[in-house]
C-alpha cells in the first residue's frame, strides 16, 4: 500500500464521519515559540487551548512536520525521520473518548477492501493511562482487545502536556507487534522495538497550573470544552503495510535512497555504516526539499541554518561514502518524483528549489575544500611541536564557523597518526546547546502568555477598518499590562489595549505597524506597534500619555495620515518592483521577503547572481513608467483557488486562508496576494529610486529602493554632490566622470611612485641590520625594531632581504615595527636556522603574545601582532631568550 494511499484512505474515513479535511499547514509554524510545525496538534493550538474558536467541531489531516531535535538518531533506528507526516483526527468538544476509540480501531482493522487499513486485531495492543478506567474499559468493549493486551502506564508515557500551565490529560496509544523474531513479550511495556507505536490519541480533559515539569502539576478542572488531538504517524504505517524494514525503505524515500548507492557504488545492506549514512542522505534530502518548498532557505540563522544543517549532514554522508563531487542534481530529483504525488508544488516549483539546493551544496563543497586546508595547517602544527591530538577548542572552531563536520575532522586526524581531544569539543557542544535550549526556553514561556487573550478573543474577531478609514471609533475589550490581564492602564505605563474595532494597520505582510493615537475620554495612547498575537486578534502596545484608560471605555483609533501614505507608497513601490523584476529576469525571480516602511522598500528575490548596473537601471525605468502610467489599483476578496487561478502571485512561506485578498495594479501586470495598505493609482507613489542591490545568502538577492519623497531628497543630495564637485573640479557636469577617473588614476600613480620609494628606502636599511646579528644559542639572529611602516608586506619584505645576507651560518631575523598604531613582529629563518630549531611560526606566536595579540605560520617565515607597541623591545627579548634557552 502506497504512502500517498494511506493517507486517501485516512482521509475519506474522517470525511465520511462528518469531519472536515483541512489542508496541512506549512512546515514554518506560526507559533513565535517554534521556528517548524514539530507535531501535527502546532496549527490546531488556538482552537485546542481555547484561545481561538475553532471554525469546525471535527477536522481530520495529513500534517507535514520537521524535528530534529534527535537528529542523531536518523539512520540508525526503523522510525527516526526530520520529516514526518502526522495523520490527525480532531475534536474540538463534540465527541470524546469513546468515538475517537472506535473511529481507530474500526479504520485499523477494517478490510482493505472497505477502505480500511486491514490490520489484524492479534498483532495490536493499547497501552492507557494508568488510573483511566473509562478507556480501558472502552477499548475492552469496543475493540474487544484481551485485557492482557491493554496495559496500564505512568504519566512518562500516557499523559499529556505542553509542560505549560494549560490544557492536558491522559492518553491512550496503540502498538503494532512485529512479532517473536524482532524482540521480546510482554508488549509496550517492555519498551522493545519489537512494537512500534502507530496511532496516540490524547484525550484533552484537564487545565493544568503549578507546573515543574512535564509530568508534575496541579490538575485544577475540567476544560470549557473537552478535545480530541490524535497523531498517527504516516512513515510508520507505510513502512508496516508495505513490508519493508524501516521508514527510509518507504516508497516516497527509497528512490533517494538507491540514487545514493548508485552514485556512491555501495550496495544497500552490505555494510552496516554505509547503510547508515545513506539513510541519513535520503531522510535529510527529502526534509531539505519540503523545507525549500515551503519557502525556508539556506542562511545562517534561524529556519535557514537548520536546513543548511540538514543538506550539509547529506553531502558529509555523500563524502563519508566516497563522492566528493556534486550530488544534489540527481538525489533531488529522486526526492521529487518519489513526493510529487502528495505534493504537487515540489515539481512545479522545482526548478526555484533545485537551485537553492545545487547553490548550497557548491557552496559547501567549497567550505569543505577550505576546512580542509585549514585543518591540514592544524595537524602539521600539531605534529611539528610534537603534540598527538588536535585541540577540542581548534576543532570546535571548524565546526562551528567553517561548518566543518567533526567526524571529518576525526578522520583527517586519524589518517596523520593524531587523535582529537573529543571530550574537549563535546564540552563546547554542550555549552552551545544549553545556550541554544535557554533559548528555546525563553520562546516557549512566551508563548505561554497568550492564554491571555482568550476571554477577549472569544468575544469575536478584530475588525480592521483601514482599508477605507483612518479613524474609527470602538471601545476597549481588553487590556494587558506585563503580559497580565488588567482593568486599566494609568499614564506613564506601557500596555497592550485591544479594540473591538481599529483602523490601524497590523504589522504583517512585510508592511510595518501604522504609527498613530487612540483617544477616548479623558485619554490619550500613542501607539508604538501594532501586531496579531494570535489568529484574529490585533493587539496594540500604547505608552498612555495622558489620563488612564479602562476597559469598556469608547476609544477611537487615528492612523498618522502621513505616515501610512508614504507606507503605502512603498508597498506598491514593492509591488512594481516584483513586477519589473520578473519583467526583465524572468518568471523564476520570485519573491522571498519584503519590506516596507514610510519612504522605504526593500525586496527579496531568488536570484544567484549581481544585477548588472544596465539591469538594475532596466527594472528602475519599468517602475518609473508604471508611475508615470497612472495604473488602477484594485483589490478584490475571492476564495484562494479563485485567485491562484486568476493568476495572483503568492509569497512562498506565507500562509493564507481560504479567503484571500488581490491587489491588482494595472491588471494582470501585477497581481498579488496581499493584505497590505496601497495607494488608489500608481502616481500616487511619485517615484521609485533603487538605492542598493547585494547578495542576503545562496541563490537570494535583495534590491532597496527611497520612494516619494525620500527618493526625491535622496535625488536631491546627488545633485548637490554633482554641483559642489563641478565646482571644486571646474569641469561640467557631463565630464565629471572622466575628470574623477583621470585624478583617481593619478593618484593610484603617486601612490605606486611613493610605495616604490619606500621599499628602495626600506631595502637600503638591510645591510645595516645584517651588521647587528648577534649569537643566540648558537643562531645568527637580527632582532631589532625599526619604528613606523607603511605596511606589513614592506616589514616582511626587509625581514627576507636581511635573511639574505646572513648566508650559510643558522640564522633568524626577528624585526618590529609599527604599521597603522599598531604592533607588528615578522620572523623569518634560514633552513641550517630551522635545523637548528629556529621556527618562525612559533617564534612569532611568543612575540605576538607579549604584545597582547596573536600570531604564527610557517617555519621560514610567520607574522605576529597585537595591541601594545610599547612592548616591542620585550616581545623581541622575548625571541631572543626563547633561542638561547633552547640550545642550553
Amino acid at each position: 500500500m502506497q504512502t500517498a494511499e494511506i493517507a486517501s484512505r485516512f482521509l475519506d474515513f474522517f470525511e465520511k464521519r462528518g469531519h472536515t479535511i483541512v489542508p496541512s499547514a506549512s512546515l514554518v509554524a506560526d507559533d513565535p515559540a517554534l521556528l517548524f510545525t514539530v507535531a501535527g496538534m502546532v496549527p490546531f493550538i488556538p482552537y485546542l487551548s481555547g484561545v481561538v474558536p475553532p471554525p469546525y467541531p471535527r477536522a481530520a489531516d495529513v500534517q507535514k512536520c520537521i524535528r530534529t531535535n534527535d537528529i542523531e538518531e536518523v539512520g540508525k533506528t526503523p522510525r527516526h525521520g526530520t520529516f514526518f507526516q502526522m495523520l490527525g483526527n480532531w475534536s474540538f468538544g463534540d465527541y470524546f473518548k469513546a468515538d475517537a476509540i472506535r473511529y481507530a480501531w474500526e479504520l485499523l482493522t477494517g478490510p482493505e477492501s472497505d477502505g480500511g487499513l486491514g490490520f489484524d486485531p492479534k498483532d495490536l495492543w493499547v497501552t492507557v493511562y494508568k488510573d483511566d478506567d473509562e478507556a480501558y474499559g472502552l477499548w475492552r468493549d469496543i475493540a474487544g482487545l484481551p485485557e492482557d493486551r491493554i496495559q496500564r502506564l505512568d504519566k512518562d508515557t500516557n499523559y499529556w502536556s505542553t509542560g505549560l500551565p494549560g490544557p492536558a490529560g491522559p492518553c491512550s496509544e496503540i502498538f503494532y507487534d512485529q512479532g517473536p523474531e524482532y524482540g521480546v513479550d510482554g508488549g509496550p511495556a517492555t519498551d522493545d522495538d519489537r512494537y512500534v507505536e502507530i496511532w496516540n490519541l490524547v484525550f484533552m480533559q484537564y487545565e493544568i497550573t503549578n507546573v515543574t515539569s512535564k509530568y508534575d502539576f496541579d490538575i485544577v478542572g475540567e476544560l470549557p470544552n473537552r478535545n480530541i488531538d490524535t497523531g498517527m504517524g504516516l512513515e510508520r504505517i507505510a513502512f508496516i503495510k508495505q513490508g519493508v524494514q524501516n521508514m527510509y525503505e518507504t516508497d516516497q524515500v527509497r528512490p533517494v535512497l538507491d540514487v545514493a548507492a548508485t552514485l556512491s557504488g555501495k550496495t544497500y545492506g552490505a555494510d552496516h555504516e554505509d547503510d547508515v549514512r545513506l539513510r541519513i542522505i535520503a531522510d535529510h534530502v527529502r526534509s531539505s526539499l519540503m523545507l525549500l518548498s515551503d519557502g525556508v532557505t539556506p542562511s545562517n540563522e534561524g529556519r535557514g541554518y537548520i536546513l543548511r544543517r540538514i543538506m550539509r549532514r547529506a553531502i558529509r554522508s555523500m563524502r563519508l561514502l566516497g563522492v566528493e563531487g556534486a550530488s544534489f542534481p540527481e538525489l533531488f530529483a529522486a526526492s521529487r518524483d518519489a513526493m510529487k504525488a502528495a505534493y504537487p508544488e515540489v515539481e512545479t516549483e522545482y526548478a526555484r528549489l533545485s537551485t537553492y539546493a545545487i547553490a548550497e551544496e557548491q557552496t559547501f563543497l567549497r567550505t569543505l575544500a577550505a576546512g580542509s586546508s585549514i585543518l591540514d595547517q592544524s595537524v602539521a602544527q600539531t605534529k611539528d611541536a610534537g603534540g598527538t591530538a588536535l585541540s577540542g577548542s581548534e576543532a570546535f572552531l571548524l565546526h562551528d564557523t567553517y561548518g566543518f563536520p567533526i567526524d571529518l575532522t576525526l578522520e583527517i586526524a586519524e589518517e596523520a597518526g593524531l587523535t582529537v581531544d573529543r571530550d574537549a569539543f563535546d564540552s563546547l557542544m554542550l555549552e552551545q546547546r544549553t545556550r541554544a535550549k535557554a533559548d528555546a526556553r525563553a520562546r516557549k514561556g512566551t508563548i505561554a502568555d497568550q492564554s491571555v487573550y482568550r476571554e477577549v478573543r472569544a468575544q469575536g474577531e478584530t475588525v480592521f477598518t483601514g482599508y477605507t478609514d483612518l479613524e474609527t471609533e470602538s471601545s476597549v475589550l481588553g487590556i494587558l499590562v506585563d503580559g497580565r490581564s488588567v482593568d486599566r492602564a494609568v499614564q506613564g505605563q506601557i500596555a497592550e489595549v485591544i479594540l473591538a474595532e481599529t483602523s490601524l494597520y497590523a504589522e504583517s505582510g512585510g508592511q510595518v505597524a501604522d504609527k498613530g493615537v487612540i483617544v477616548g475620554p479623558g485619554f490619550e495612547l500613542e501607539v508604538l506597534d501594532v501586531q496579531r498575537p494570535v489568529p484574529g486578534l490585533i493587539s496594540h502596545t500604547v505608552e498612555v500619555s495622558i489620563g488612564e484608560v479602562g476597559v469598556g471605555q469608547p476609544a477611537t483609533s487615528v492612523v498618522d495620515a502621513v505616515n501610512r501614505h508614504s507606507a503605502q507608497q512603498a508597498h506598491s513601490a514593492t509591488h512594481l518592483v516584483h513586477a519589473a523584476i520578473r519583467d526583465t529576469l524572468g518568471r523564476s525571480a520570485t519573491q522571498t521577503g519584503s519590506l516596507n516602511r514610510a519612504g522605504y522598500m526593500r525586496f527579496d528575490f531568488n536570484w544567484s547572481s549581481a544585477l548588472s548596473p544596465e539591469t538594475r537601471s532596466e527594472i528602475e525605468e519599468i517602475a518609473n513608467n508604471a508611475v508615470r502610467d497612472n495604473l488602477e489599483v484594485t483589490t478584490r476578496v475571492m476564495s484562494l483557488d479563485e485567485a491562484k487561478a486568476a493568476g495572483a502571485m503568492a509569497l512562498f512561506g506565507e500562509k493564507y486562508g481560504t479567503t484571500v485578498r488581490m491587489v491588482d495594479i494595472g491588471g494582470p501586470w501585477s497581481r498579488e496576494l496581499c493584505g497590505g495598505t496601497h495607494v488608489a493609482r500608481s502616481s500616487e507613489i511619485g517615484l521609485v529610486n533603487l538605492v542598493g542591490e547585494s547578495s542576503v545568502g545562496a541563490s537570494n538577492r535583495r534590491v532597496e529602493a527611497l520612494v516619494g519623497l525620500d527618493a526625491f531628497r535622496d535625488l536631491a543630495a546627488e545633485r548637490a554632490i554633482v554641483s559642489q564637485l563641478t565646482s571644486t573640479l571646474k569641469t561640467p557636469r557631463d565630464q565629471l566622470a572622466t575628470r574623477i577617473a583621470e585624478l583617481s588614476a593619478n593618484l593610484k600613480a603617486a601612490e605606486k611612485k611613493i610605495a616604490a620609494f619606500e621599499a628602495r628606502a626600506m631595502a637600503d636599511r638591510a645591510p645595516a641590520l645584517a651588521q647587528k646579528a648577534a649569537d643566540a644559542g648558537g643562531i645568527s639572529l637580527v632582532a631589532e625594531s625599526i619604528g613606523a611602516a607603511g605596511s606589513g608586506d614592506d616589514v616582511r619584505t626587509l625581514a627576507l632581504q636581511v635573511r639574505d645576507r646572513l648566508g650559510t651560518a643558522p640564522g633568524a631575523v626577528a624585526l618590529g615595527a609599527v604599521v597603522n598604531d599598531r604592533p607588528v613582529v615578522i620572523v623569518a629563518t634560514n633552513e641550517p636556522g630551522r635545523g637548528a630549531g629556529a621556527k618562525a611560526g612559533a617564534l612569532a606566536k611568543l612575540a605576538a603574545g607579549v604584545l597582547g595579540g596573536g600570531g604564527g605560520g610557517r617555519d621560514d617565515v610567520a607574522q605576529g601582532g597585537g595591541a601594545d607597541a610599547a612592548q616591542l623591545p620585550a616581545a623581541l627579548a622575548a625571541i631572543r631568550t626563547a633561542l638561547e634557552s633552547a640550545t642550553r
